[in-house]
């Protein structure tokens, strides 16, 4: 029964001052709704890294060359002329448990075709690089290992540079194309797999490691060597073999003073997943300021009405309302506010959230449950705590007092 009058008398008060109480609930509103917009950006871009990082290949380990530095950020990582083809086949013929091998020799340059031009990555690699970094063929073939012994000038398009070179949905197979006044003719064309920067695969051209030695770059080493191990549960292992093995051969007794670095998927998603996080968690905060502006319009709403009802309060000690229930009266009002301004600040920021993936479609994000029940549970608290000194207060009221009160 006093629970049923507590809340009749709550909303008899919240639409006697409606105005107020919307302007009020505005506050919590959009501080629920950034927070969660907030998070839910912040989970989908994590999501979306780590998905990007899975499709580049499956079980990966890279190999580069530079010493490694505290916080795994590698000393020259990909310019110092450390790793050979005869490292990248030592690991593939003595480290157990390795699916395949493919050394890495890499530039930027610019390409032409026929009346169009594009400044793409060329990747001089072998045939198990299709293996290692999950290449699935839109048409044609990729590099085979007798082009590699060949010196063979052929060359796989990603999907990005023969929209570039050629049209989109083209098929350039059979065409030629020129890098660094070298022609190549063009063997396949891999399918989309998407990303941005330099680490697009779409934006590369793959051709044989010896044919780039040989024309494009002139070096002698590669730039990098990744591995693919069989299964999950034994990529440790090879790593640390991979480790020990380059040791031996670079002849380096002290890991510390290796001149190589290793990495696997799961370093670089946890590195990831960790910038992301902190993000996150940076804008949710400066988002959540307006929660606690919110609870400050809530607290100095609840003082005023305090005041406006001193004598409504005085009345009804005098009449024998305990403390207790005065207290719960004021309490209820305030959660009330917080709590429906929590509900549609869900409903806010899940709709913002969308409205986000559907204007900028290369940013995902992703409203989690988790996000949505923290955001009622902290409207709830914001109304409990900026709700309880004056919710207090006028239970301490002199009855005497209050009644004089004009």
């Amino acid at each position: 029964m006093i629970i049923t009058d507590i809340l009749k008398e709550t909303s008899w008060s919240l639409s006697a001052n409606k105005v107020r109480s919307g302007l009020t609930i505005l506050g919590i509103v959009i501080g629920i709704a950034s927070v969660i917009t907030m998070v839910a950006i912040g989970q989908g871009a994590q999501a979306s890294i780590a998905s990007s990082i899975q499709s580049i290949g499956s079980n990966l380990i890279i190999v580069r060359p530079g010493a490694q530095k505290s916080g795994g950020v590698s000393s020259g990582a990909g310019s110092s002329a450390t790793l050979t083809n005869d490292d990248a086949s030592a690991i593939k013929n003595e480290i157990a448990n390795i699916a395949a091998v493919a050394p890495e020799d890499s530039k930027r340059a610019q390409v032409t075709a026929k009346g169009t031009n594009t400044n793409t990555q060329i990747v001089g690699t072998v045939a198990d690089y299709a293996v290692v970094r999950s290449i699935v063929m839109e048409s044609g073939t990729f590099v085979t290992e007798n082009a590699v012994k060949a010196n063979a000038k052929v060359a796989v398009l990603g999907a990005t540079t023969r929209d570039d070179l050629f049209g989109a949905g083209s098929d350039p197979v059979g065409k030629i194309i020129r890098i660094k006044n070298v022609d190549f003719d063009v063997i396949g064309v891999t399918v989309a797999k998407g990303g941005s920067g330099f680490t697009n695969p779409d934006d590369s051209i793959y051709i044989p490691i010896t044919s780039s030695q040989h024309f494009i770059t002139g070096n002698t080493f590669v730039s990098t060597i990744s591995v693919a191990a069989s299964d999950q549960s034994s990529m440790a292992d090879v790593q640390n073999n991979i480790s020990d093995l380059l040791l031996k051969r670079h002849n380096i007794s002290d890991p510390e003073q290796a001149d190589f670095s290793l990495t696997n998927q799961a370093d670089i998603i946890a590195t990831a997943s960790s910038i992301t996080g902190t993000f996150t968690i940076l804008l949710s905060s400066i988002a959540g300021i307006s929660l606690l502006v919110g609870g400050i319009g809530i607290m100095n709403m609840m003082l005023t009405t305090v005041t406006e009802r001193t004598r409504e309060i005085g009345l009804r000690k005098a009449v024998g309302i305990k403390k207790a229930y005065i207290n719960m009266q004021f309490l209820a009002e305030a959660v009330a506010l917080t709590f429906f301004g929590g509900f549609l600040g869900v409903v806010l920021g899940w709709g913002a959230s969308l409205l986000v993936s559907k204007l900028v479609p290369s940013l995902t994000t992703q409203v989690s449950m988790s996000s949505v029940l923290l955001a009622f549970g902290v409207s709830t608290a914001v109304g409990i705590v900026f709700g309880f000194y004056p919710a207090r207060r006028a239970a301490n009221l002199s009855p005497m007092e209050a009644l004089r009160y004009e």
